[in-house]
Order: C-alpha cells, then structure tokens, then sequence
C-alpha cells in the first residue's frame, strides 16, 4: 500500500514504471528519520535521470503529494526519504498477516522451476560429526525456502559410499572388526576401525621413511624393509576389484553402505531433516564410462605416465585434473561428471547447487570447467554453495566429535534446564523430546549465527548455551507467546479494532512484522540462514518489549482483542522463520 503510492508518484517525476520504482525501495532502520527510503542513483540503471543524485532527491522530496498514506518528503544526500501514516501502517502490516497466516511473506516466484539441492552427502567410512551438521542444516534450510517460495524441490543426499577408503575400510574390518559392534552401531564402528587401520598405515609410511633416512645416512637400519604389499596397496587393489564387480568385495561394501543409511536416517529424523533421493557416487559407474567416453571423443584427454589428465590451464588457470589412476580405478571428479550428467538427463532441474565445504572451492571450479568444455550447456546452472570449516576434528587422528554425542548432550542439559520449573515442566506432554528441539534448536542457531563462510571452533560451551541471542531463546519467545494465548482469556478476532494499538512498542513490533516479505527475499537471494535469524532475534526482542506494557490481561475487550492480534501475528512470523531455519516451533517448554 505504502510503497505502491511512493512508487507510483515517482513514476509520475521520473518517467519510470511504478512495478521497477517498487525494487528500489527500501525500508529504513532510524524510523526517526523515515519509514522507506529511494537511493536514487538505483533509479539509474531503468533511466539515465539528469542531474545529480542529491539534487534530484531535493527536488523529488518537494513535489512528492501528502496524503492519507504519504505524510512526509525529505532528501538526506542521494536518499529520498518517506515518512507514511503510521496507524495505518500498522493496521495494513496485520490485516495482511492475518489475511495470509502463515504465507505471509511468501509468494509463487518459483512456480514452474525445479531445484536440486545435494547436501550433507557423508562419506560412510567417516564419522557423522559436528562438521556435517554444516552441510546438513544449510541445505535443509534453502530447501525449505525454495518450497516456500513455491519451487519445485528435489532434496538429495550424495553418499560418499565408492573410492578407496572402502578397500581400507574392508582390510580394517578384516583385522578389527566385530560383527556385535557393526550390528548395535555401525557408523561409530565403522569410524573406529577406519582410525586403527589409518594409524597402521601411517606407522607403515613413518618405518619406510626411517628406513630411507638411515640409508641414505650410511647408518645399518633399525628394522628390515617391508617387502610385503603395505596397507594402502592392498586397498587400493580391493577397491579395484569392487570397480571390476568383484561380487564379494562388493557384497562386503554393499552391507556397510545399507547398515550406515539405516542409522543415517535415525540422526536425519532427530535433525527434522527428509530427503528425496539416497544417491551416491557408487550408482554412477555406468554413466561415467560414457562420460569417459565422450571426454576421448573431445580430445580432452592426456597421457601422464599411465594416468589419465584433463588440461584446465587455459584460460582459467585451473590446473591439470586427474582423472583416471594408472590401475584404472576413478577418482572423485570422475564420479561426478557422470553425476551431473545423470541429474540433468533423469530428474532435470533449472538449478543444482552443491551444499560442500569451502575446501572444496577448487575442485567445483574444475568440475564446473571440464563439463563446460563438454559442451553442456547446462553448466550455468550449477552452483557451489560453500561453508567454513568447523576446526579442531581430524577423522584420521580419531579426534572428531559424533554429531549423535552432541545432540545428546544438549538434550540432557536443556532437559535438566527445564526442570528446575517445576509447574511449566508438569505441563509438557514428552518432556524428552522437548528437550530434544530445543537442543537441536541451540546447535542449529549456533552455526547459523555468523555468514556460512566463516570458520569456527569446536566448543562444547558454544553448542550448549542457553542465554542471550540463542535458539533456545527463540523457541522461549514462541512458547511465550503460545502461553498468552492460552491464558489471556480472550479469542482471536479477525476483525478487532486495530486502531486502538497506538503505543510505540505496538509500532514498532508490527513494523518488525511487516518486514518479514523483505527479509525473506534477501535470504533467498543472499542463501544466508544469518540474515533470518537476525531477523527472528530482532522480532524476539520487540515482542519481550511490548510484553513490558501491552497487557491483555484484566483489560478493556476491544484493547485486548487489538493487543492479541499484534501477538498472534509475532507468533506466526516466529513460528514461519524457525520453521524455515529447519526447527519445529514450540508452543510449551
């Protein structure tokens, strides 16, 4: 209402259409100073406007018509500043929500388009840790989003389940192995047995290289050479037997591949987190030799003492890539050319984006080039969506931290947190899964707190806080605001005079409201989880003040009915953003 007035008398002054006008308006955060502003050398780039951008926001802010909406025009440098009709600012913000409910904010911009989104994809022979949870709650949160802004989305988890870790794990299993532990816990057995077999190998690489050093150095060796095939050889000539079809090693790989999904997907349930498609690097053999193909038929292929190479040097300075090994076994980049190709040709997509650490920003420029030297077309469409590391683990040093240990952890504490009310603790109906949101809800917000891109620490304070700015605290205003529903003693009334919600604290939370449709498109655009948390805090922080002196309690039924829609609708936009973030909005706690 608001912006299209502001739009429309611009286009009136600038010769722009209203629909482009609207794009460049912005809401302001000093609503001392204004309501919405127009940087107007934005205007530019629909019209080369003469004159200079702060003269023109002067002369615009002295033509601008005051109306029932528009109440005031000012210039401050290049910005032309608005200030609107505030009562009925905040009467239109709730008639839309309550109008809309929980699509508030939303709309069908994706209707027609198709998404794939690959994410948390854990290789089986490695731990599920902190360091996955990464991957897994950043794709979750875009495909929620794409849904919600009506996409047709395709959530897919690419297990790392082929390459040669699997020919480790098979000689591991063989020497350390124990069909007991495999059976109760097959991922954290799986991750012990690959740690001992990696510290066997590397005492096995530390003895050749003594030997080497005390050679070299005229000195009698301490201990005879090796002449047997080490650990590594012997993987790597299993997993060439897997790539060959042998049927048992594969029987072998095949058992921890399914005994892992299993209990993959017990964490993927506690995580409120589904996915469309179990894929993985091993379901594309056949594909890739097509692909292998075409790279020959392409001359993209070279020698390199027996291996196979592609050039990327040129023009993007990329480097030589190996892709096929001297023993002819594959590699990773091999595995998904022929994963994306097999995407594109079987499910389709307007976009795929890849949900992978910022280490591996150089391979996905690679992959990206080689299928663009292929010719598909299609290689626009890809985008890597990277992430900082989460330090201080190391899988081969046996020093990471079981994603399952930490949600367990947070549990006990917010379980134990909860407690300490004993009335509102009597009031939940399964405490343990209670405890369970919100301590997925600590460890989600935790990560989401900062931009994607930045590293940070593994610290067991950090993942258990339940003070300040956290998801506890989120899922505390929600419930809080459930409560007063309960036990206001009044209904919700669509139609309540809104008129009467003249306080600032009333202002002020439902212009926090009617800034949810604006948030929701910067996180789209940006795929920034930090932008709408951000943004659910702030909303946090203008309910817990209103809460200070908007009763409804013992108050006049028209003021309380006005006062409960204000509420109702904080509640709706909470409870939308948790959801978006991936958490289930609590109504107890």
């Amino acid at each position: 209402m608001f912006q299209e007035e502001i739009a429309k008398q611009l286009s009136v002054l600038t010769e722009i259409e209203a629909n482009k006008i609207l794009e460049c308006i912005e809401s302001t955060k000093n609503k001392d100073l204004a309501d919405f502003a127009v940087p107007i050398p934005k205007l530019n780039k629909f019209k080369k406007l003469v004159g200079k951008p702060d003269q023109l926001a002067i002369d615009f802010a002295s033509k601008i018509q005051l109306n029932d909406c528009i109440q005031g025009a000012s210039a401050t440098g290049n910005y032309l500043n608005f200030k609107v009709n505030r009562l009925l600012q905040v009467q239109e913000i709730l008639k839309e929500v309550i109008s809309q409910k929980e699509r508030y904010g939303m709309t069908d911009q994706g209707k027609g388009k198709k998404v794939i989104v690959e994410f948390s994809s854990p290789n089986i022979a490695k731990p599920f840790h902190a360091g996955h949870l990464r991957s897994t709650i950043i794709g979750n949160f875009m495909i929620n989003i794409f849904k919600e802004l009506g996409y047709d989305t395709v959530s897919m988890n690419y297990l790392g389940d082929w390459g040669k870790q699997y020919g480790l794990l098979a000689v591991g299993f063989e020497k350390y192995g124990s069909e007991e532990e495999l059976l109760s816990d097959p991922i954290k057995h799986l991750y012990n047995v690959y740690v001992k077999i990696n510290g066997d190998a590397e005492k096995e690489e530390e003895a050749k290289k003594k030997y080497a050093e005390e050679i070299a150095a005229g000195i009698e060796p301490t201990a005879p050479l090796q002449t047997t095939p080490t650990i590594h050889d012997t993987a790597r000539a299993y997993f060439k037997r897997m790539e060959d079809g042998d049927a048992e090693a594969l029987a072998i790989w095949k058992r921890f591949r399914d005994l892992s999904i299993v209990k993959y997907k017990d964490i993927y349930n506690r995580l409120n987190v589904k996915f469309d498609i179990y894929a993985g690097e091993s379901l594309v053999t056949e594909g890739m030799a097509i692909e292998f193909k075409k790279l020959q038929d392409k001359n993209l292929l070279e020698d390199s003492q027996g291996a196979k190479v592609i050039d990327l040097s040129k023009p993007n300075k990329l480097g030589k890539v190996l892709v096929q090994k001297t023993d002819g076994t594959t590699l990773y980049i091999t595995r998904d050319i022929a994963a994306a190709v097999d995407r594109k040709n079987n499910i389709g997509f307007d976009k795929m984006y890849y949900v992978v650490a910022s280490q591996q920003d150089f391979h996905f420029r690679q992959l990206f080039d080689i299928l663009g030297k292929m010719d598909y077309s299609w290689q626009k469409d890809l985008t890597h969506i990277n992430y900082g590391m989460v330090k201080g683990m190391s899988t081969r040093k046996g020093t990471v931290v079981f994603l399952e240990d930490i949600l367990n952890k947070t549990q006990k504490k917010m379980l134990k947190i909860m407690k300490q009310n004993e009335q509102k603790f009597a009031e939940i109906e399964d405490p343990e899964k209670v405890a369970d949101i919100v301590g997925l809800s600590a460890v989600v917000i935790q990560d989401f707190n900062a931009k994607r891109n930045k590293d940070y620490d593994f610290n067991w304070d950090r993942m258990l806080r339940s003070d300040g700015d956290t998801g506890p605290y989120l899922q505390y205003a929600h419930a809080r605001l459930c409560s007063l529903e309960r036990k206001s003693g009044f209904e919700f009334n669509p139609n309540a005079n809104l008129s009467l919600l003249t306080e600032p604290e009333a202002f002020n939370l439902a212009i926090t409201i009617g800034r949810y449709p604006e948030i929701i498109q910067l996180t789209h655009n940006q795929l920034e989880p930090t932008t709408l948390v951000g943004y659910l805090f702030e909303l946090a922080h203008a309910v817990s003040a209103a809460h200070q002196v908007l009763w409804i309690k013992d108050r006049e039924k028209d003021v309380a009915e006005a006062r409960f829609v204000l509420y109702w609708a904080a509640k709706v936009i909470l409870g939308s953003g948790l959801r978006i973030l991936g958490l289930i909005p609590l109504e107890r706690m």
